[in-house]
């Protein structure tokens, strides 16, 4: 490996399962070293982690980056958006925290949206119908279920907000994670303190949000397990998605699907966006614009338990047949359904195990497609540009071809993969060198890769899956 040509930047992503981080080269983008480590979700009726396990995974992956990461200079964390982390006076955990794909407070958000004016009003207020997966949905669920737990809270915290906390010992967020608590007013750039008042939470218990490029803090001192060196700037951090946004160095109106283990489809947009449906969350981004995005809680791991049923490689799919598949396995978030189960119809003697499974795919992308054009909403800045797959499925021949035959666009992989952690590497520069961190990405070139032309769209499986999803009814939990 050649020297360094300029300081050294680590970018974490905290993920659902895993912490992953990078050590690179602020002047090039080169990655330099590389570390993971994995933490646990719980298996009970929800879906839940321990924020120590996180803090233990960094401090884990810094090490596996070996004397890189004591060199380096900045640091930025992106985390999973939507947990719900709650500590005591001591700044220990109170419980394990409620991560975003815990659908369990549903009926908490029915209840707020109702109580608050109606999806509408949300929409206008902090730029979206809260879902399940919101913040202040989960904490409304905490007090009604585990009141006691909710009175021994002294502070509430995101992922990365913890993760940045226990770096610097300073409270804070940014803009992008903040737009995802249901708190948190894209209208006034503020907390609501409204809304805090009506689902009991002190504005004294949450953190100070920076503006766009100001930073967290730096490391601070007595951190032996930590191998990052004490007064190491600390950048604000940000959302994962919002980290992605900045390691692909977005333009306005430039789609993103992201494949994982759920599904996002977003673009950067110059006003926030307040969709009254609820499918498209008008979350800040991390600079200074927007970055409205649709998610599906159903992704990657649904087909692959659904290849798994079958009995099959998750490549192994066949054209033909007439099936249709929503795996919504875990309820879902887009469309609106939070009380649904997986749903296969259509079968016939001739159907195989390959259509079914091909089935799976369509269905999963199909969730994420039919919300781009709101995602979109008249942004044409980008129109001419290809559609940038990212995520683990980007690397999936059939996820990609999935995505190609039902969106009838062309699609674009960047070969960059890590991009959360590149998006927060991009961040830890900008704090270094005053740069806008995007610039920073797209000087680096992270968007590069394999172009792939457009096809015809596949209308006959597009009609029978809008068929099979407008006459679902009580099959996905409808009231």
């Amino acid at each position: 490996m050649a020297a360094p040509q300029g300081p050294l930047v680590v970018g974490v992503d905290s993920s659902t399962q895993s912490t992953k981080a990078l050590v690179v080269d602020a002047a090039t983008g080169e990655v330099v070293a590389r570390g993971q480590a994995p933490h646990r979700v719980s298996e009970g009726p929800g879906r839940e982690s321990d924020p120590e396990q996180w803090w233990s995974a960094l401090c884990e992956a810094l090490t596996r980056c070996g004397t890189a990461a004591r060199d380096a200079a900045a640091v930025s964390v992106g985390g999973q958006q939507h947990g719900l982390v709650t500590l005591d006076a001591a700044g220990r955990p109170v419980r394990p925290a409620l991560l975003w794909n815990d659908v369990r407070s549903a009926p908490q958000r029915d209840r707020l949206v109702e109580e608050l004016g109606g999806p509408e009003a949300w929409a206008e207020r902090i730029g979206s119908v809260p879902a399940p997966a919101f913040t202040i949905t989960k904490w409304a669920w905490l007090r009604e279920n585990e009141p006691e737990a909710a009175e021994a809270v002294s502070a509430v915290r995101l992922p990365h907000d913890y993760l940045t906390e226990r770096l610097t010992g300073r409270g804070t967020s940014d803009r992008g994670d903040s737009s995802g608590t249901g708190w948190w007013s894209a209208a006034t750039g503020a907390y609501d303190e409204e809304l805090l008042t009506h689902v009991g939470l002190s504005p004294a218990l949450l953190p100070e949000v920076l503006a766009p490029g100001e930073p967290a803090g730096a490391v601070r001192d007595g951190l032996a397990e930590l191998p990052l060196a004490p007064g190491v700037s600390v950048a604000a951090g940000t959302g994962d998605n919002m980290a992605a946004a900045l390691g692909l160095g977005l333009r306005p109106g430039q789609p993103v699907i992201s494949l994982g283990t759920s599904g996002t489809v977003y673009a950067v947009a110059r006003r926030g966006p307040a969709d009254p449906t609820g499918t498209v969350a008008g979350f800040a981004d991390a600079r200074g614009d927007w970055l409205p995005l649709a998610c599906t809680l159903n992704c990657t791991l649904a087909v692959d338990r659904i290849a798994a049923l079958l009995g099959r490689d998750r490549e192994a799919v066949e054209a033909g047949g007439g099936a249709v598949c929503l795996p919504f396995l875990d309820g879902e978030r887009t469309p609106n359904r939070p009380y649904a189960s997986g749903l296969l119809h259509g079968l016939r003697h001739d159907t195989t195990a390959g259509q079914v499974l091909q089935a799976a795919y369509d269905g999963a992308v199909f969730a994420l497609l039919a919300a781009l054009d709101r995602v979109l909403d008249g942004e044409t800045a980008g129109a001419g540009a290809p559609m940038l797959l990212i995520g683990g499925g980007a690397r999936g021949t059939a996820w990609r071809e999935t995505v190609r035959r039902l969106s009838g666009r062309s699609v674009q992989v960047p070969r960059a993969a890590e991009l959360v952690a590149l998006g927060a590497a991009a961040q830890a520069a900008g704090v270094l060198t005053g740069e806008d961190p995007a610039a920073v990405a797209r000087r680096w070139g992270t968007d590069d890769g394999p172009a792939y032309d457009p096809v015809v769209r596949d209308d006959a499986a597009w009609e029978r899956l809008s068929a099979t999803l407008a006459g679902s009814g009580p099959l996905f939990g409808d009231a």
